[in-house]
């Protein structure tokens, strides 16, 4: 066994526990980044990443074929085994030398191995070998463990060996029947992705696709996936799973129904990565969620949290479940332990430099689904939920110059929900071809909260995607003016 101290330790060496470990590196702390998978984590090797590169091939083709001119230049399909590829490349063929070797040139050190809180500042790793390394932390230890996936209690689905995301997105071989138990992000890009790849694709979803979406996100989504040849079963619940002695999955529904596939890909939802953790020594459930305040400190009951040293960063404290949301609380955190270690006061009013704000009604989104989901902010549900006085203004995107351009029948459609008290957006929707980069000038104005009134001498392009702000606008009136005539 041997002992290191540092002045603060990271527990979980993905995507937002990097970013932690380089903002207090950069604060002049001495940081140690604990992982006992790939450096760089869930993100860059099964899920942000390998995703896209799935997807992107399918949404490039169709794109082409909805382009007069591009489209009688397309004859084939998709080249699978090039898609594939090009996943293994974007995921270093699952290596993580290169993000050690960041490390290293960031100045931070690494340890591999099984983290566990064994006390206060005190983290205990155990080596693949077997070697037991005790941490110990001057000021912080960021638990930035992530999350996993969850399995459902269904009768049959352990023995079949059902797929997680992390499956589908490392998979060598495209299965030529794929069922999709879920209906959130994950279901509808796989579904996606799937299809465009060859698989005949089954969705069953107990709800309507996107349901955290605005209505129109998810029945536009359907309609696509439906469109490509995807079957999807909005309402039903599967009951049992069996794989017979050709390796074909029968899945019976609560309805009676059948689905033959493959294989099978479970995405109902996320569990928190904290089972086996040590929390427990520290007064905290093992397999909890980790609650958290605006600058990132875990919040208990237990004596043993006193002081301001646990933080809890990125999809293990259940704010906001995606990579560019962890990595600005990374930021957050870390700037707040250099903060605090140097004995001067934090700045955790809302929209302070320590704190993460957004995370409460300011959380960018997009599905890579064929057309997008861009979104921000609230939805008309939600910010009717919130107490405010809303005006809901929609837009069909199909009667924009710019989409005209992009595609022939393009499909498409705007929404912004406006404060009707304060004439700020409080949240927008975007859905279409490549509204992806329409998403941060949304996230601009709901953060920046910035008046209608100004938001009309912002003067979009033409012809693109962007005039759907003066669109927008229109629909709403000119703010300030109240007659019928100028409204």
């Amino acid at each position: 066994m041997s002992s290191q101290n540092y002045d603060v330790i990271v527990i979980g060496g993905g995507a937002v526990g990097e970013n932690v470990a380089d903002r207090t590196a950069q604060g002049g702390l001495r940081t140690v980044l604990v992982e006992s998978d790939l450096v760089g984590g869930e993100c860059s090797y099964w899920a942000c990443m390998p995703s896209k590169v799935l997807l992107r091939s399918g949404a490039a083709l169709a794109a082409a074929r909805r382009v007069p001119g591009a489209a009688e230049a397309v004859t084939g399909s998709i080249d699978v085994r090039a898609t594939l590829k090009q996943r293994d490349s974007i995921t270093s063929n699952w290596k993580d030398d290169g993000q050690a070797q960041w490390l290293e040139s960031a100045g931070i050190g690494l340890v591999r191995g099984h983290a566990r809180l064994t006390g206060v500042k005190e983290v205990t790793v155990t080596a693949p070998d077997g070697a037991v390394t005790v941490l110990t932390a001057t000021h912080a230890v960021v638990v930035s463990t992530g999350s996993a996936a969850l399995l459902p209690d269904i009768d049959g689905l352990k023995e079949i060996e059902p797929w997680t995301s992390r499956d589908a997105t490392s998979a060598q071989q495209i299965p030529e029947r794929l069922a999709v138990i879920g209906g959130g992000v994950v279901a509808a890009e796989m579904a996606a992705a799937y299809s465009s790849l060859g698989s005949t694709v089954t969705v069953i979803a107990r709800s309507a696709l996107l349901g955290k979406q605005e209505p129109f996100a998810g029945e536009l989504i359907t309609a696509a996936l439906e469109e490509n040849g995807v079957t999807v079963l909005v309402g039903p619940s599967t009951t049992t799973a069996r794989r017979d002695e050709t390796g074909t999955v029968t899945l019976t529904l609560d309805d009676g129904t059948t689905v033959a596939a493959d294989q099978v890909l479970v995405a109902i939802g996320r569990t928190a990565h904290t089972h086996d953790l040590g929390l427990g020594t520290v007064g905290l459930n093992p397999g909890d969620w980790l609650v958290v305040d605006d600058s990132l400190l875990v919040q208990g009951d237990s004596p043993a949290l006193a002081g301001d040293w646990l933080y809890a960063t990125g999809d293990v404290n259940h704010r906001a479940l995606l990579t560019h949301q962890g990595k600005y609380q990374a930021r957050a955190a870390g700037d707040a332990i250099v903060t605090r270690a140097a004995g001067t006061p934090v700045d955790d009013v809302p929209w302070g430099a320590h704190v993460a704000t957004a995370d409460h009604a300011a959380v960018p989104q997009v599905t890579f689904t064929d057309p997008e989901v861009a979104s921000v902010g609230l939805t008309a549900a939600s910010a009717v939920k919130a107490g405010y006085r809303i005006r809901i203004l929609d837009y069909d995107l199909a009667n924009l110059g710019g989409a005209s351009v992009l595609a022939v029948g393009y499909v498409g459609k705007a929404r912004a929900i406006v404060d009707l008290d304060r004439e700020v957006l409080l949240g927008v929707t975007f859905v279409g071809q490549d509204v992806a980069e329409l998403l941060h000038s949304a996230t601009v104005a709901i953060v920046g909260e910035v008046p209608l009134n100004r938001l009309w001498h912002a003067v979009p392009s033409f012809p693109t995607l962007s005039e759907v702000w003066l669109r927008l606008l229109e629909a709403y009136g000119r703010p300030g003016f109240t007659d019928e005539t100028s409204r």
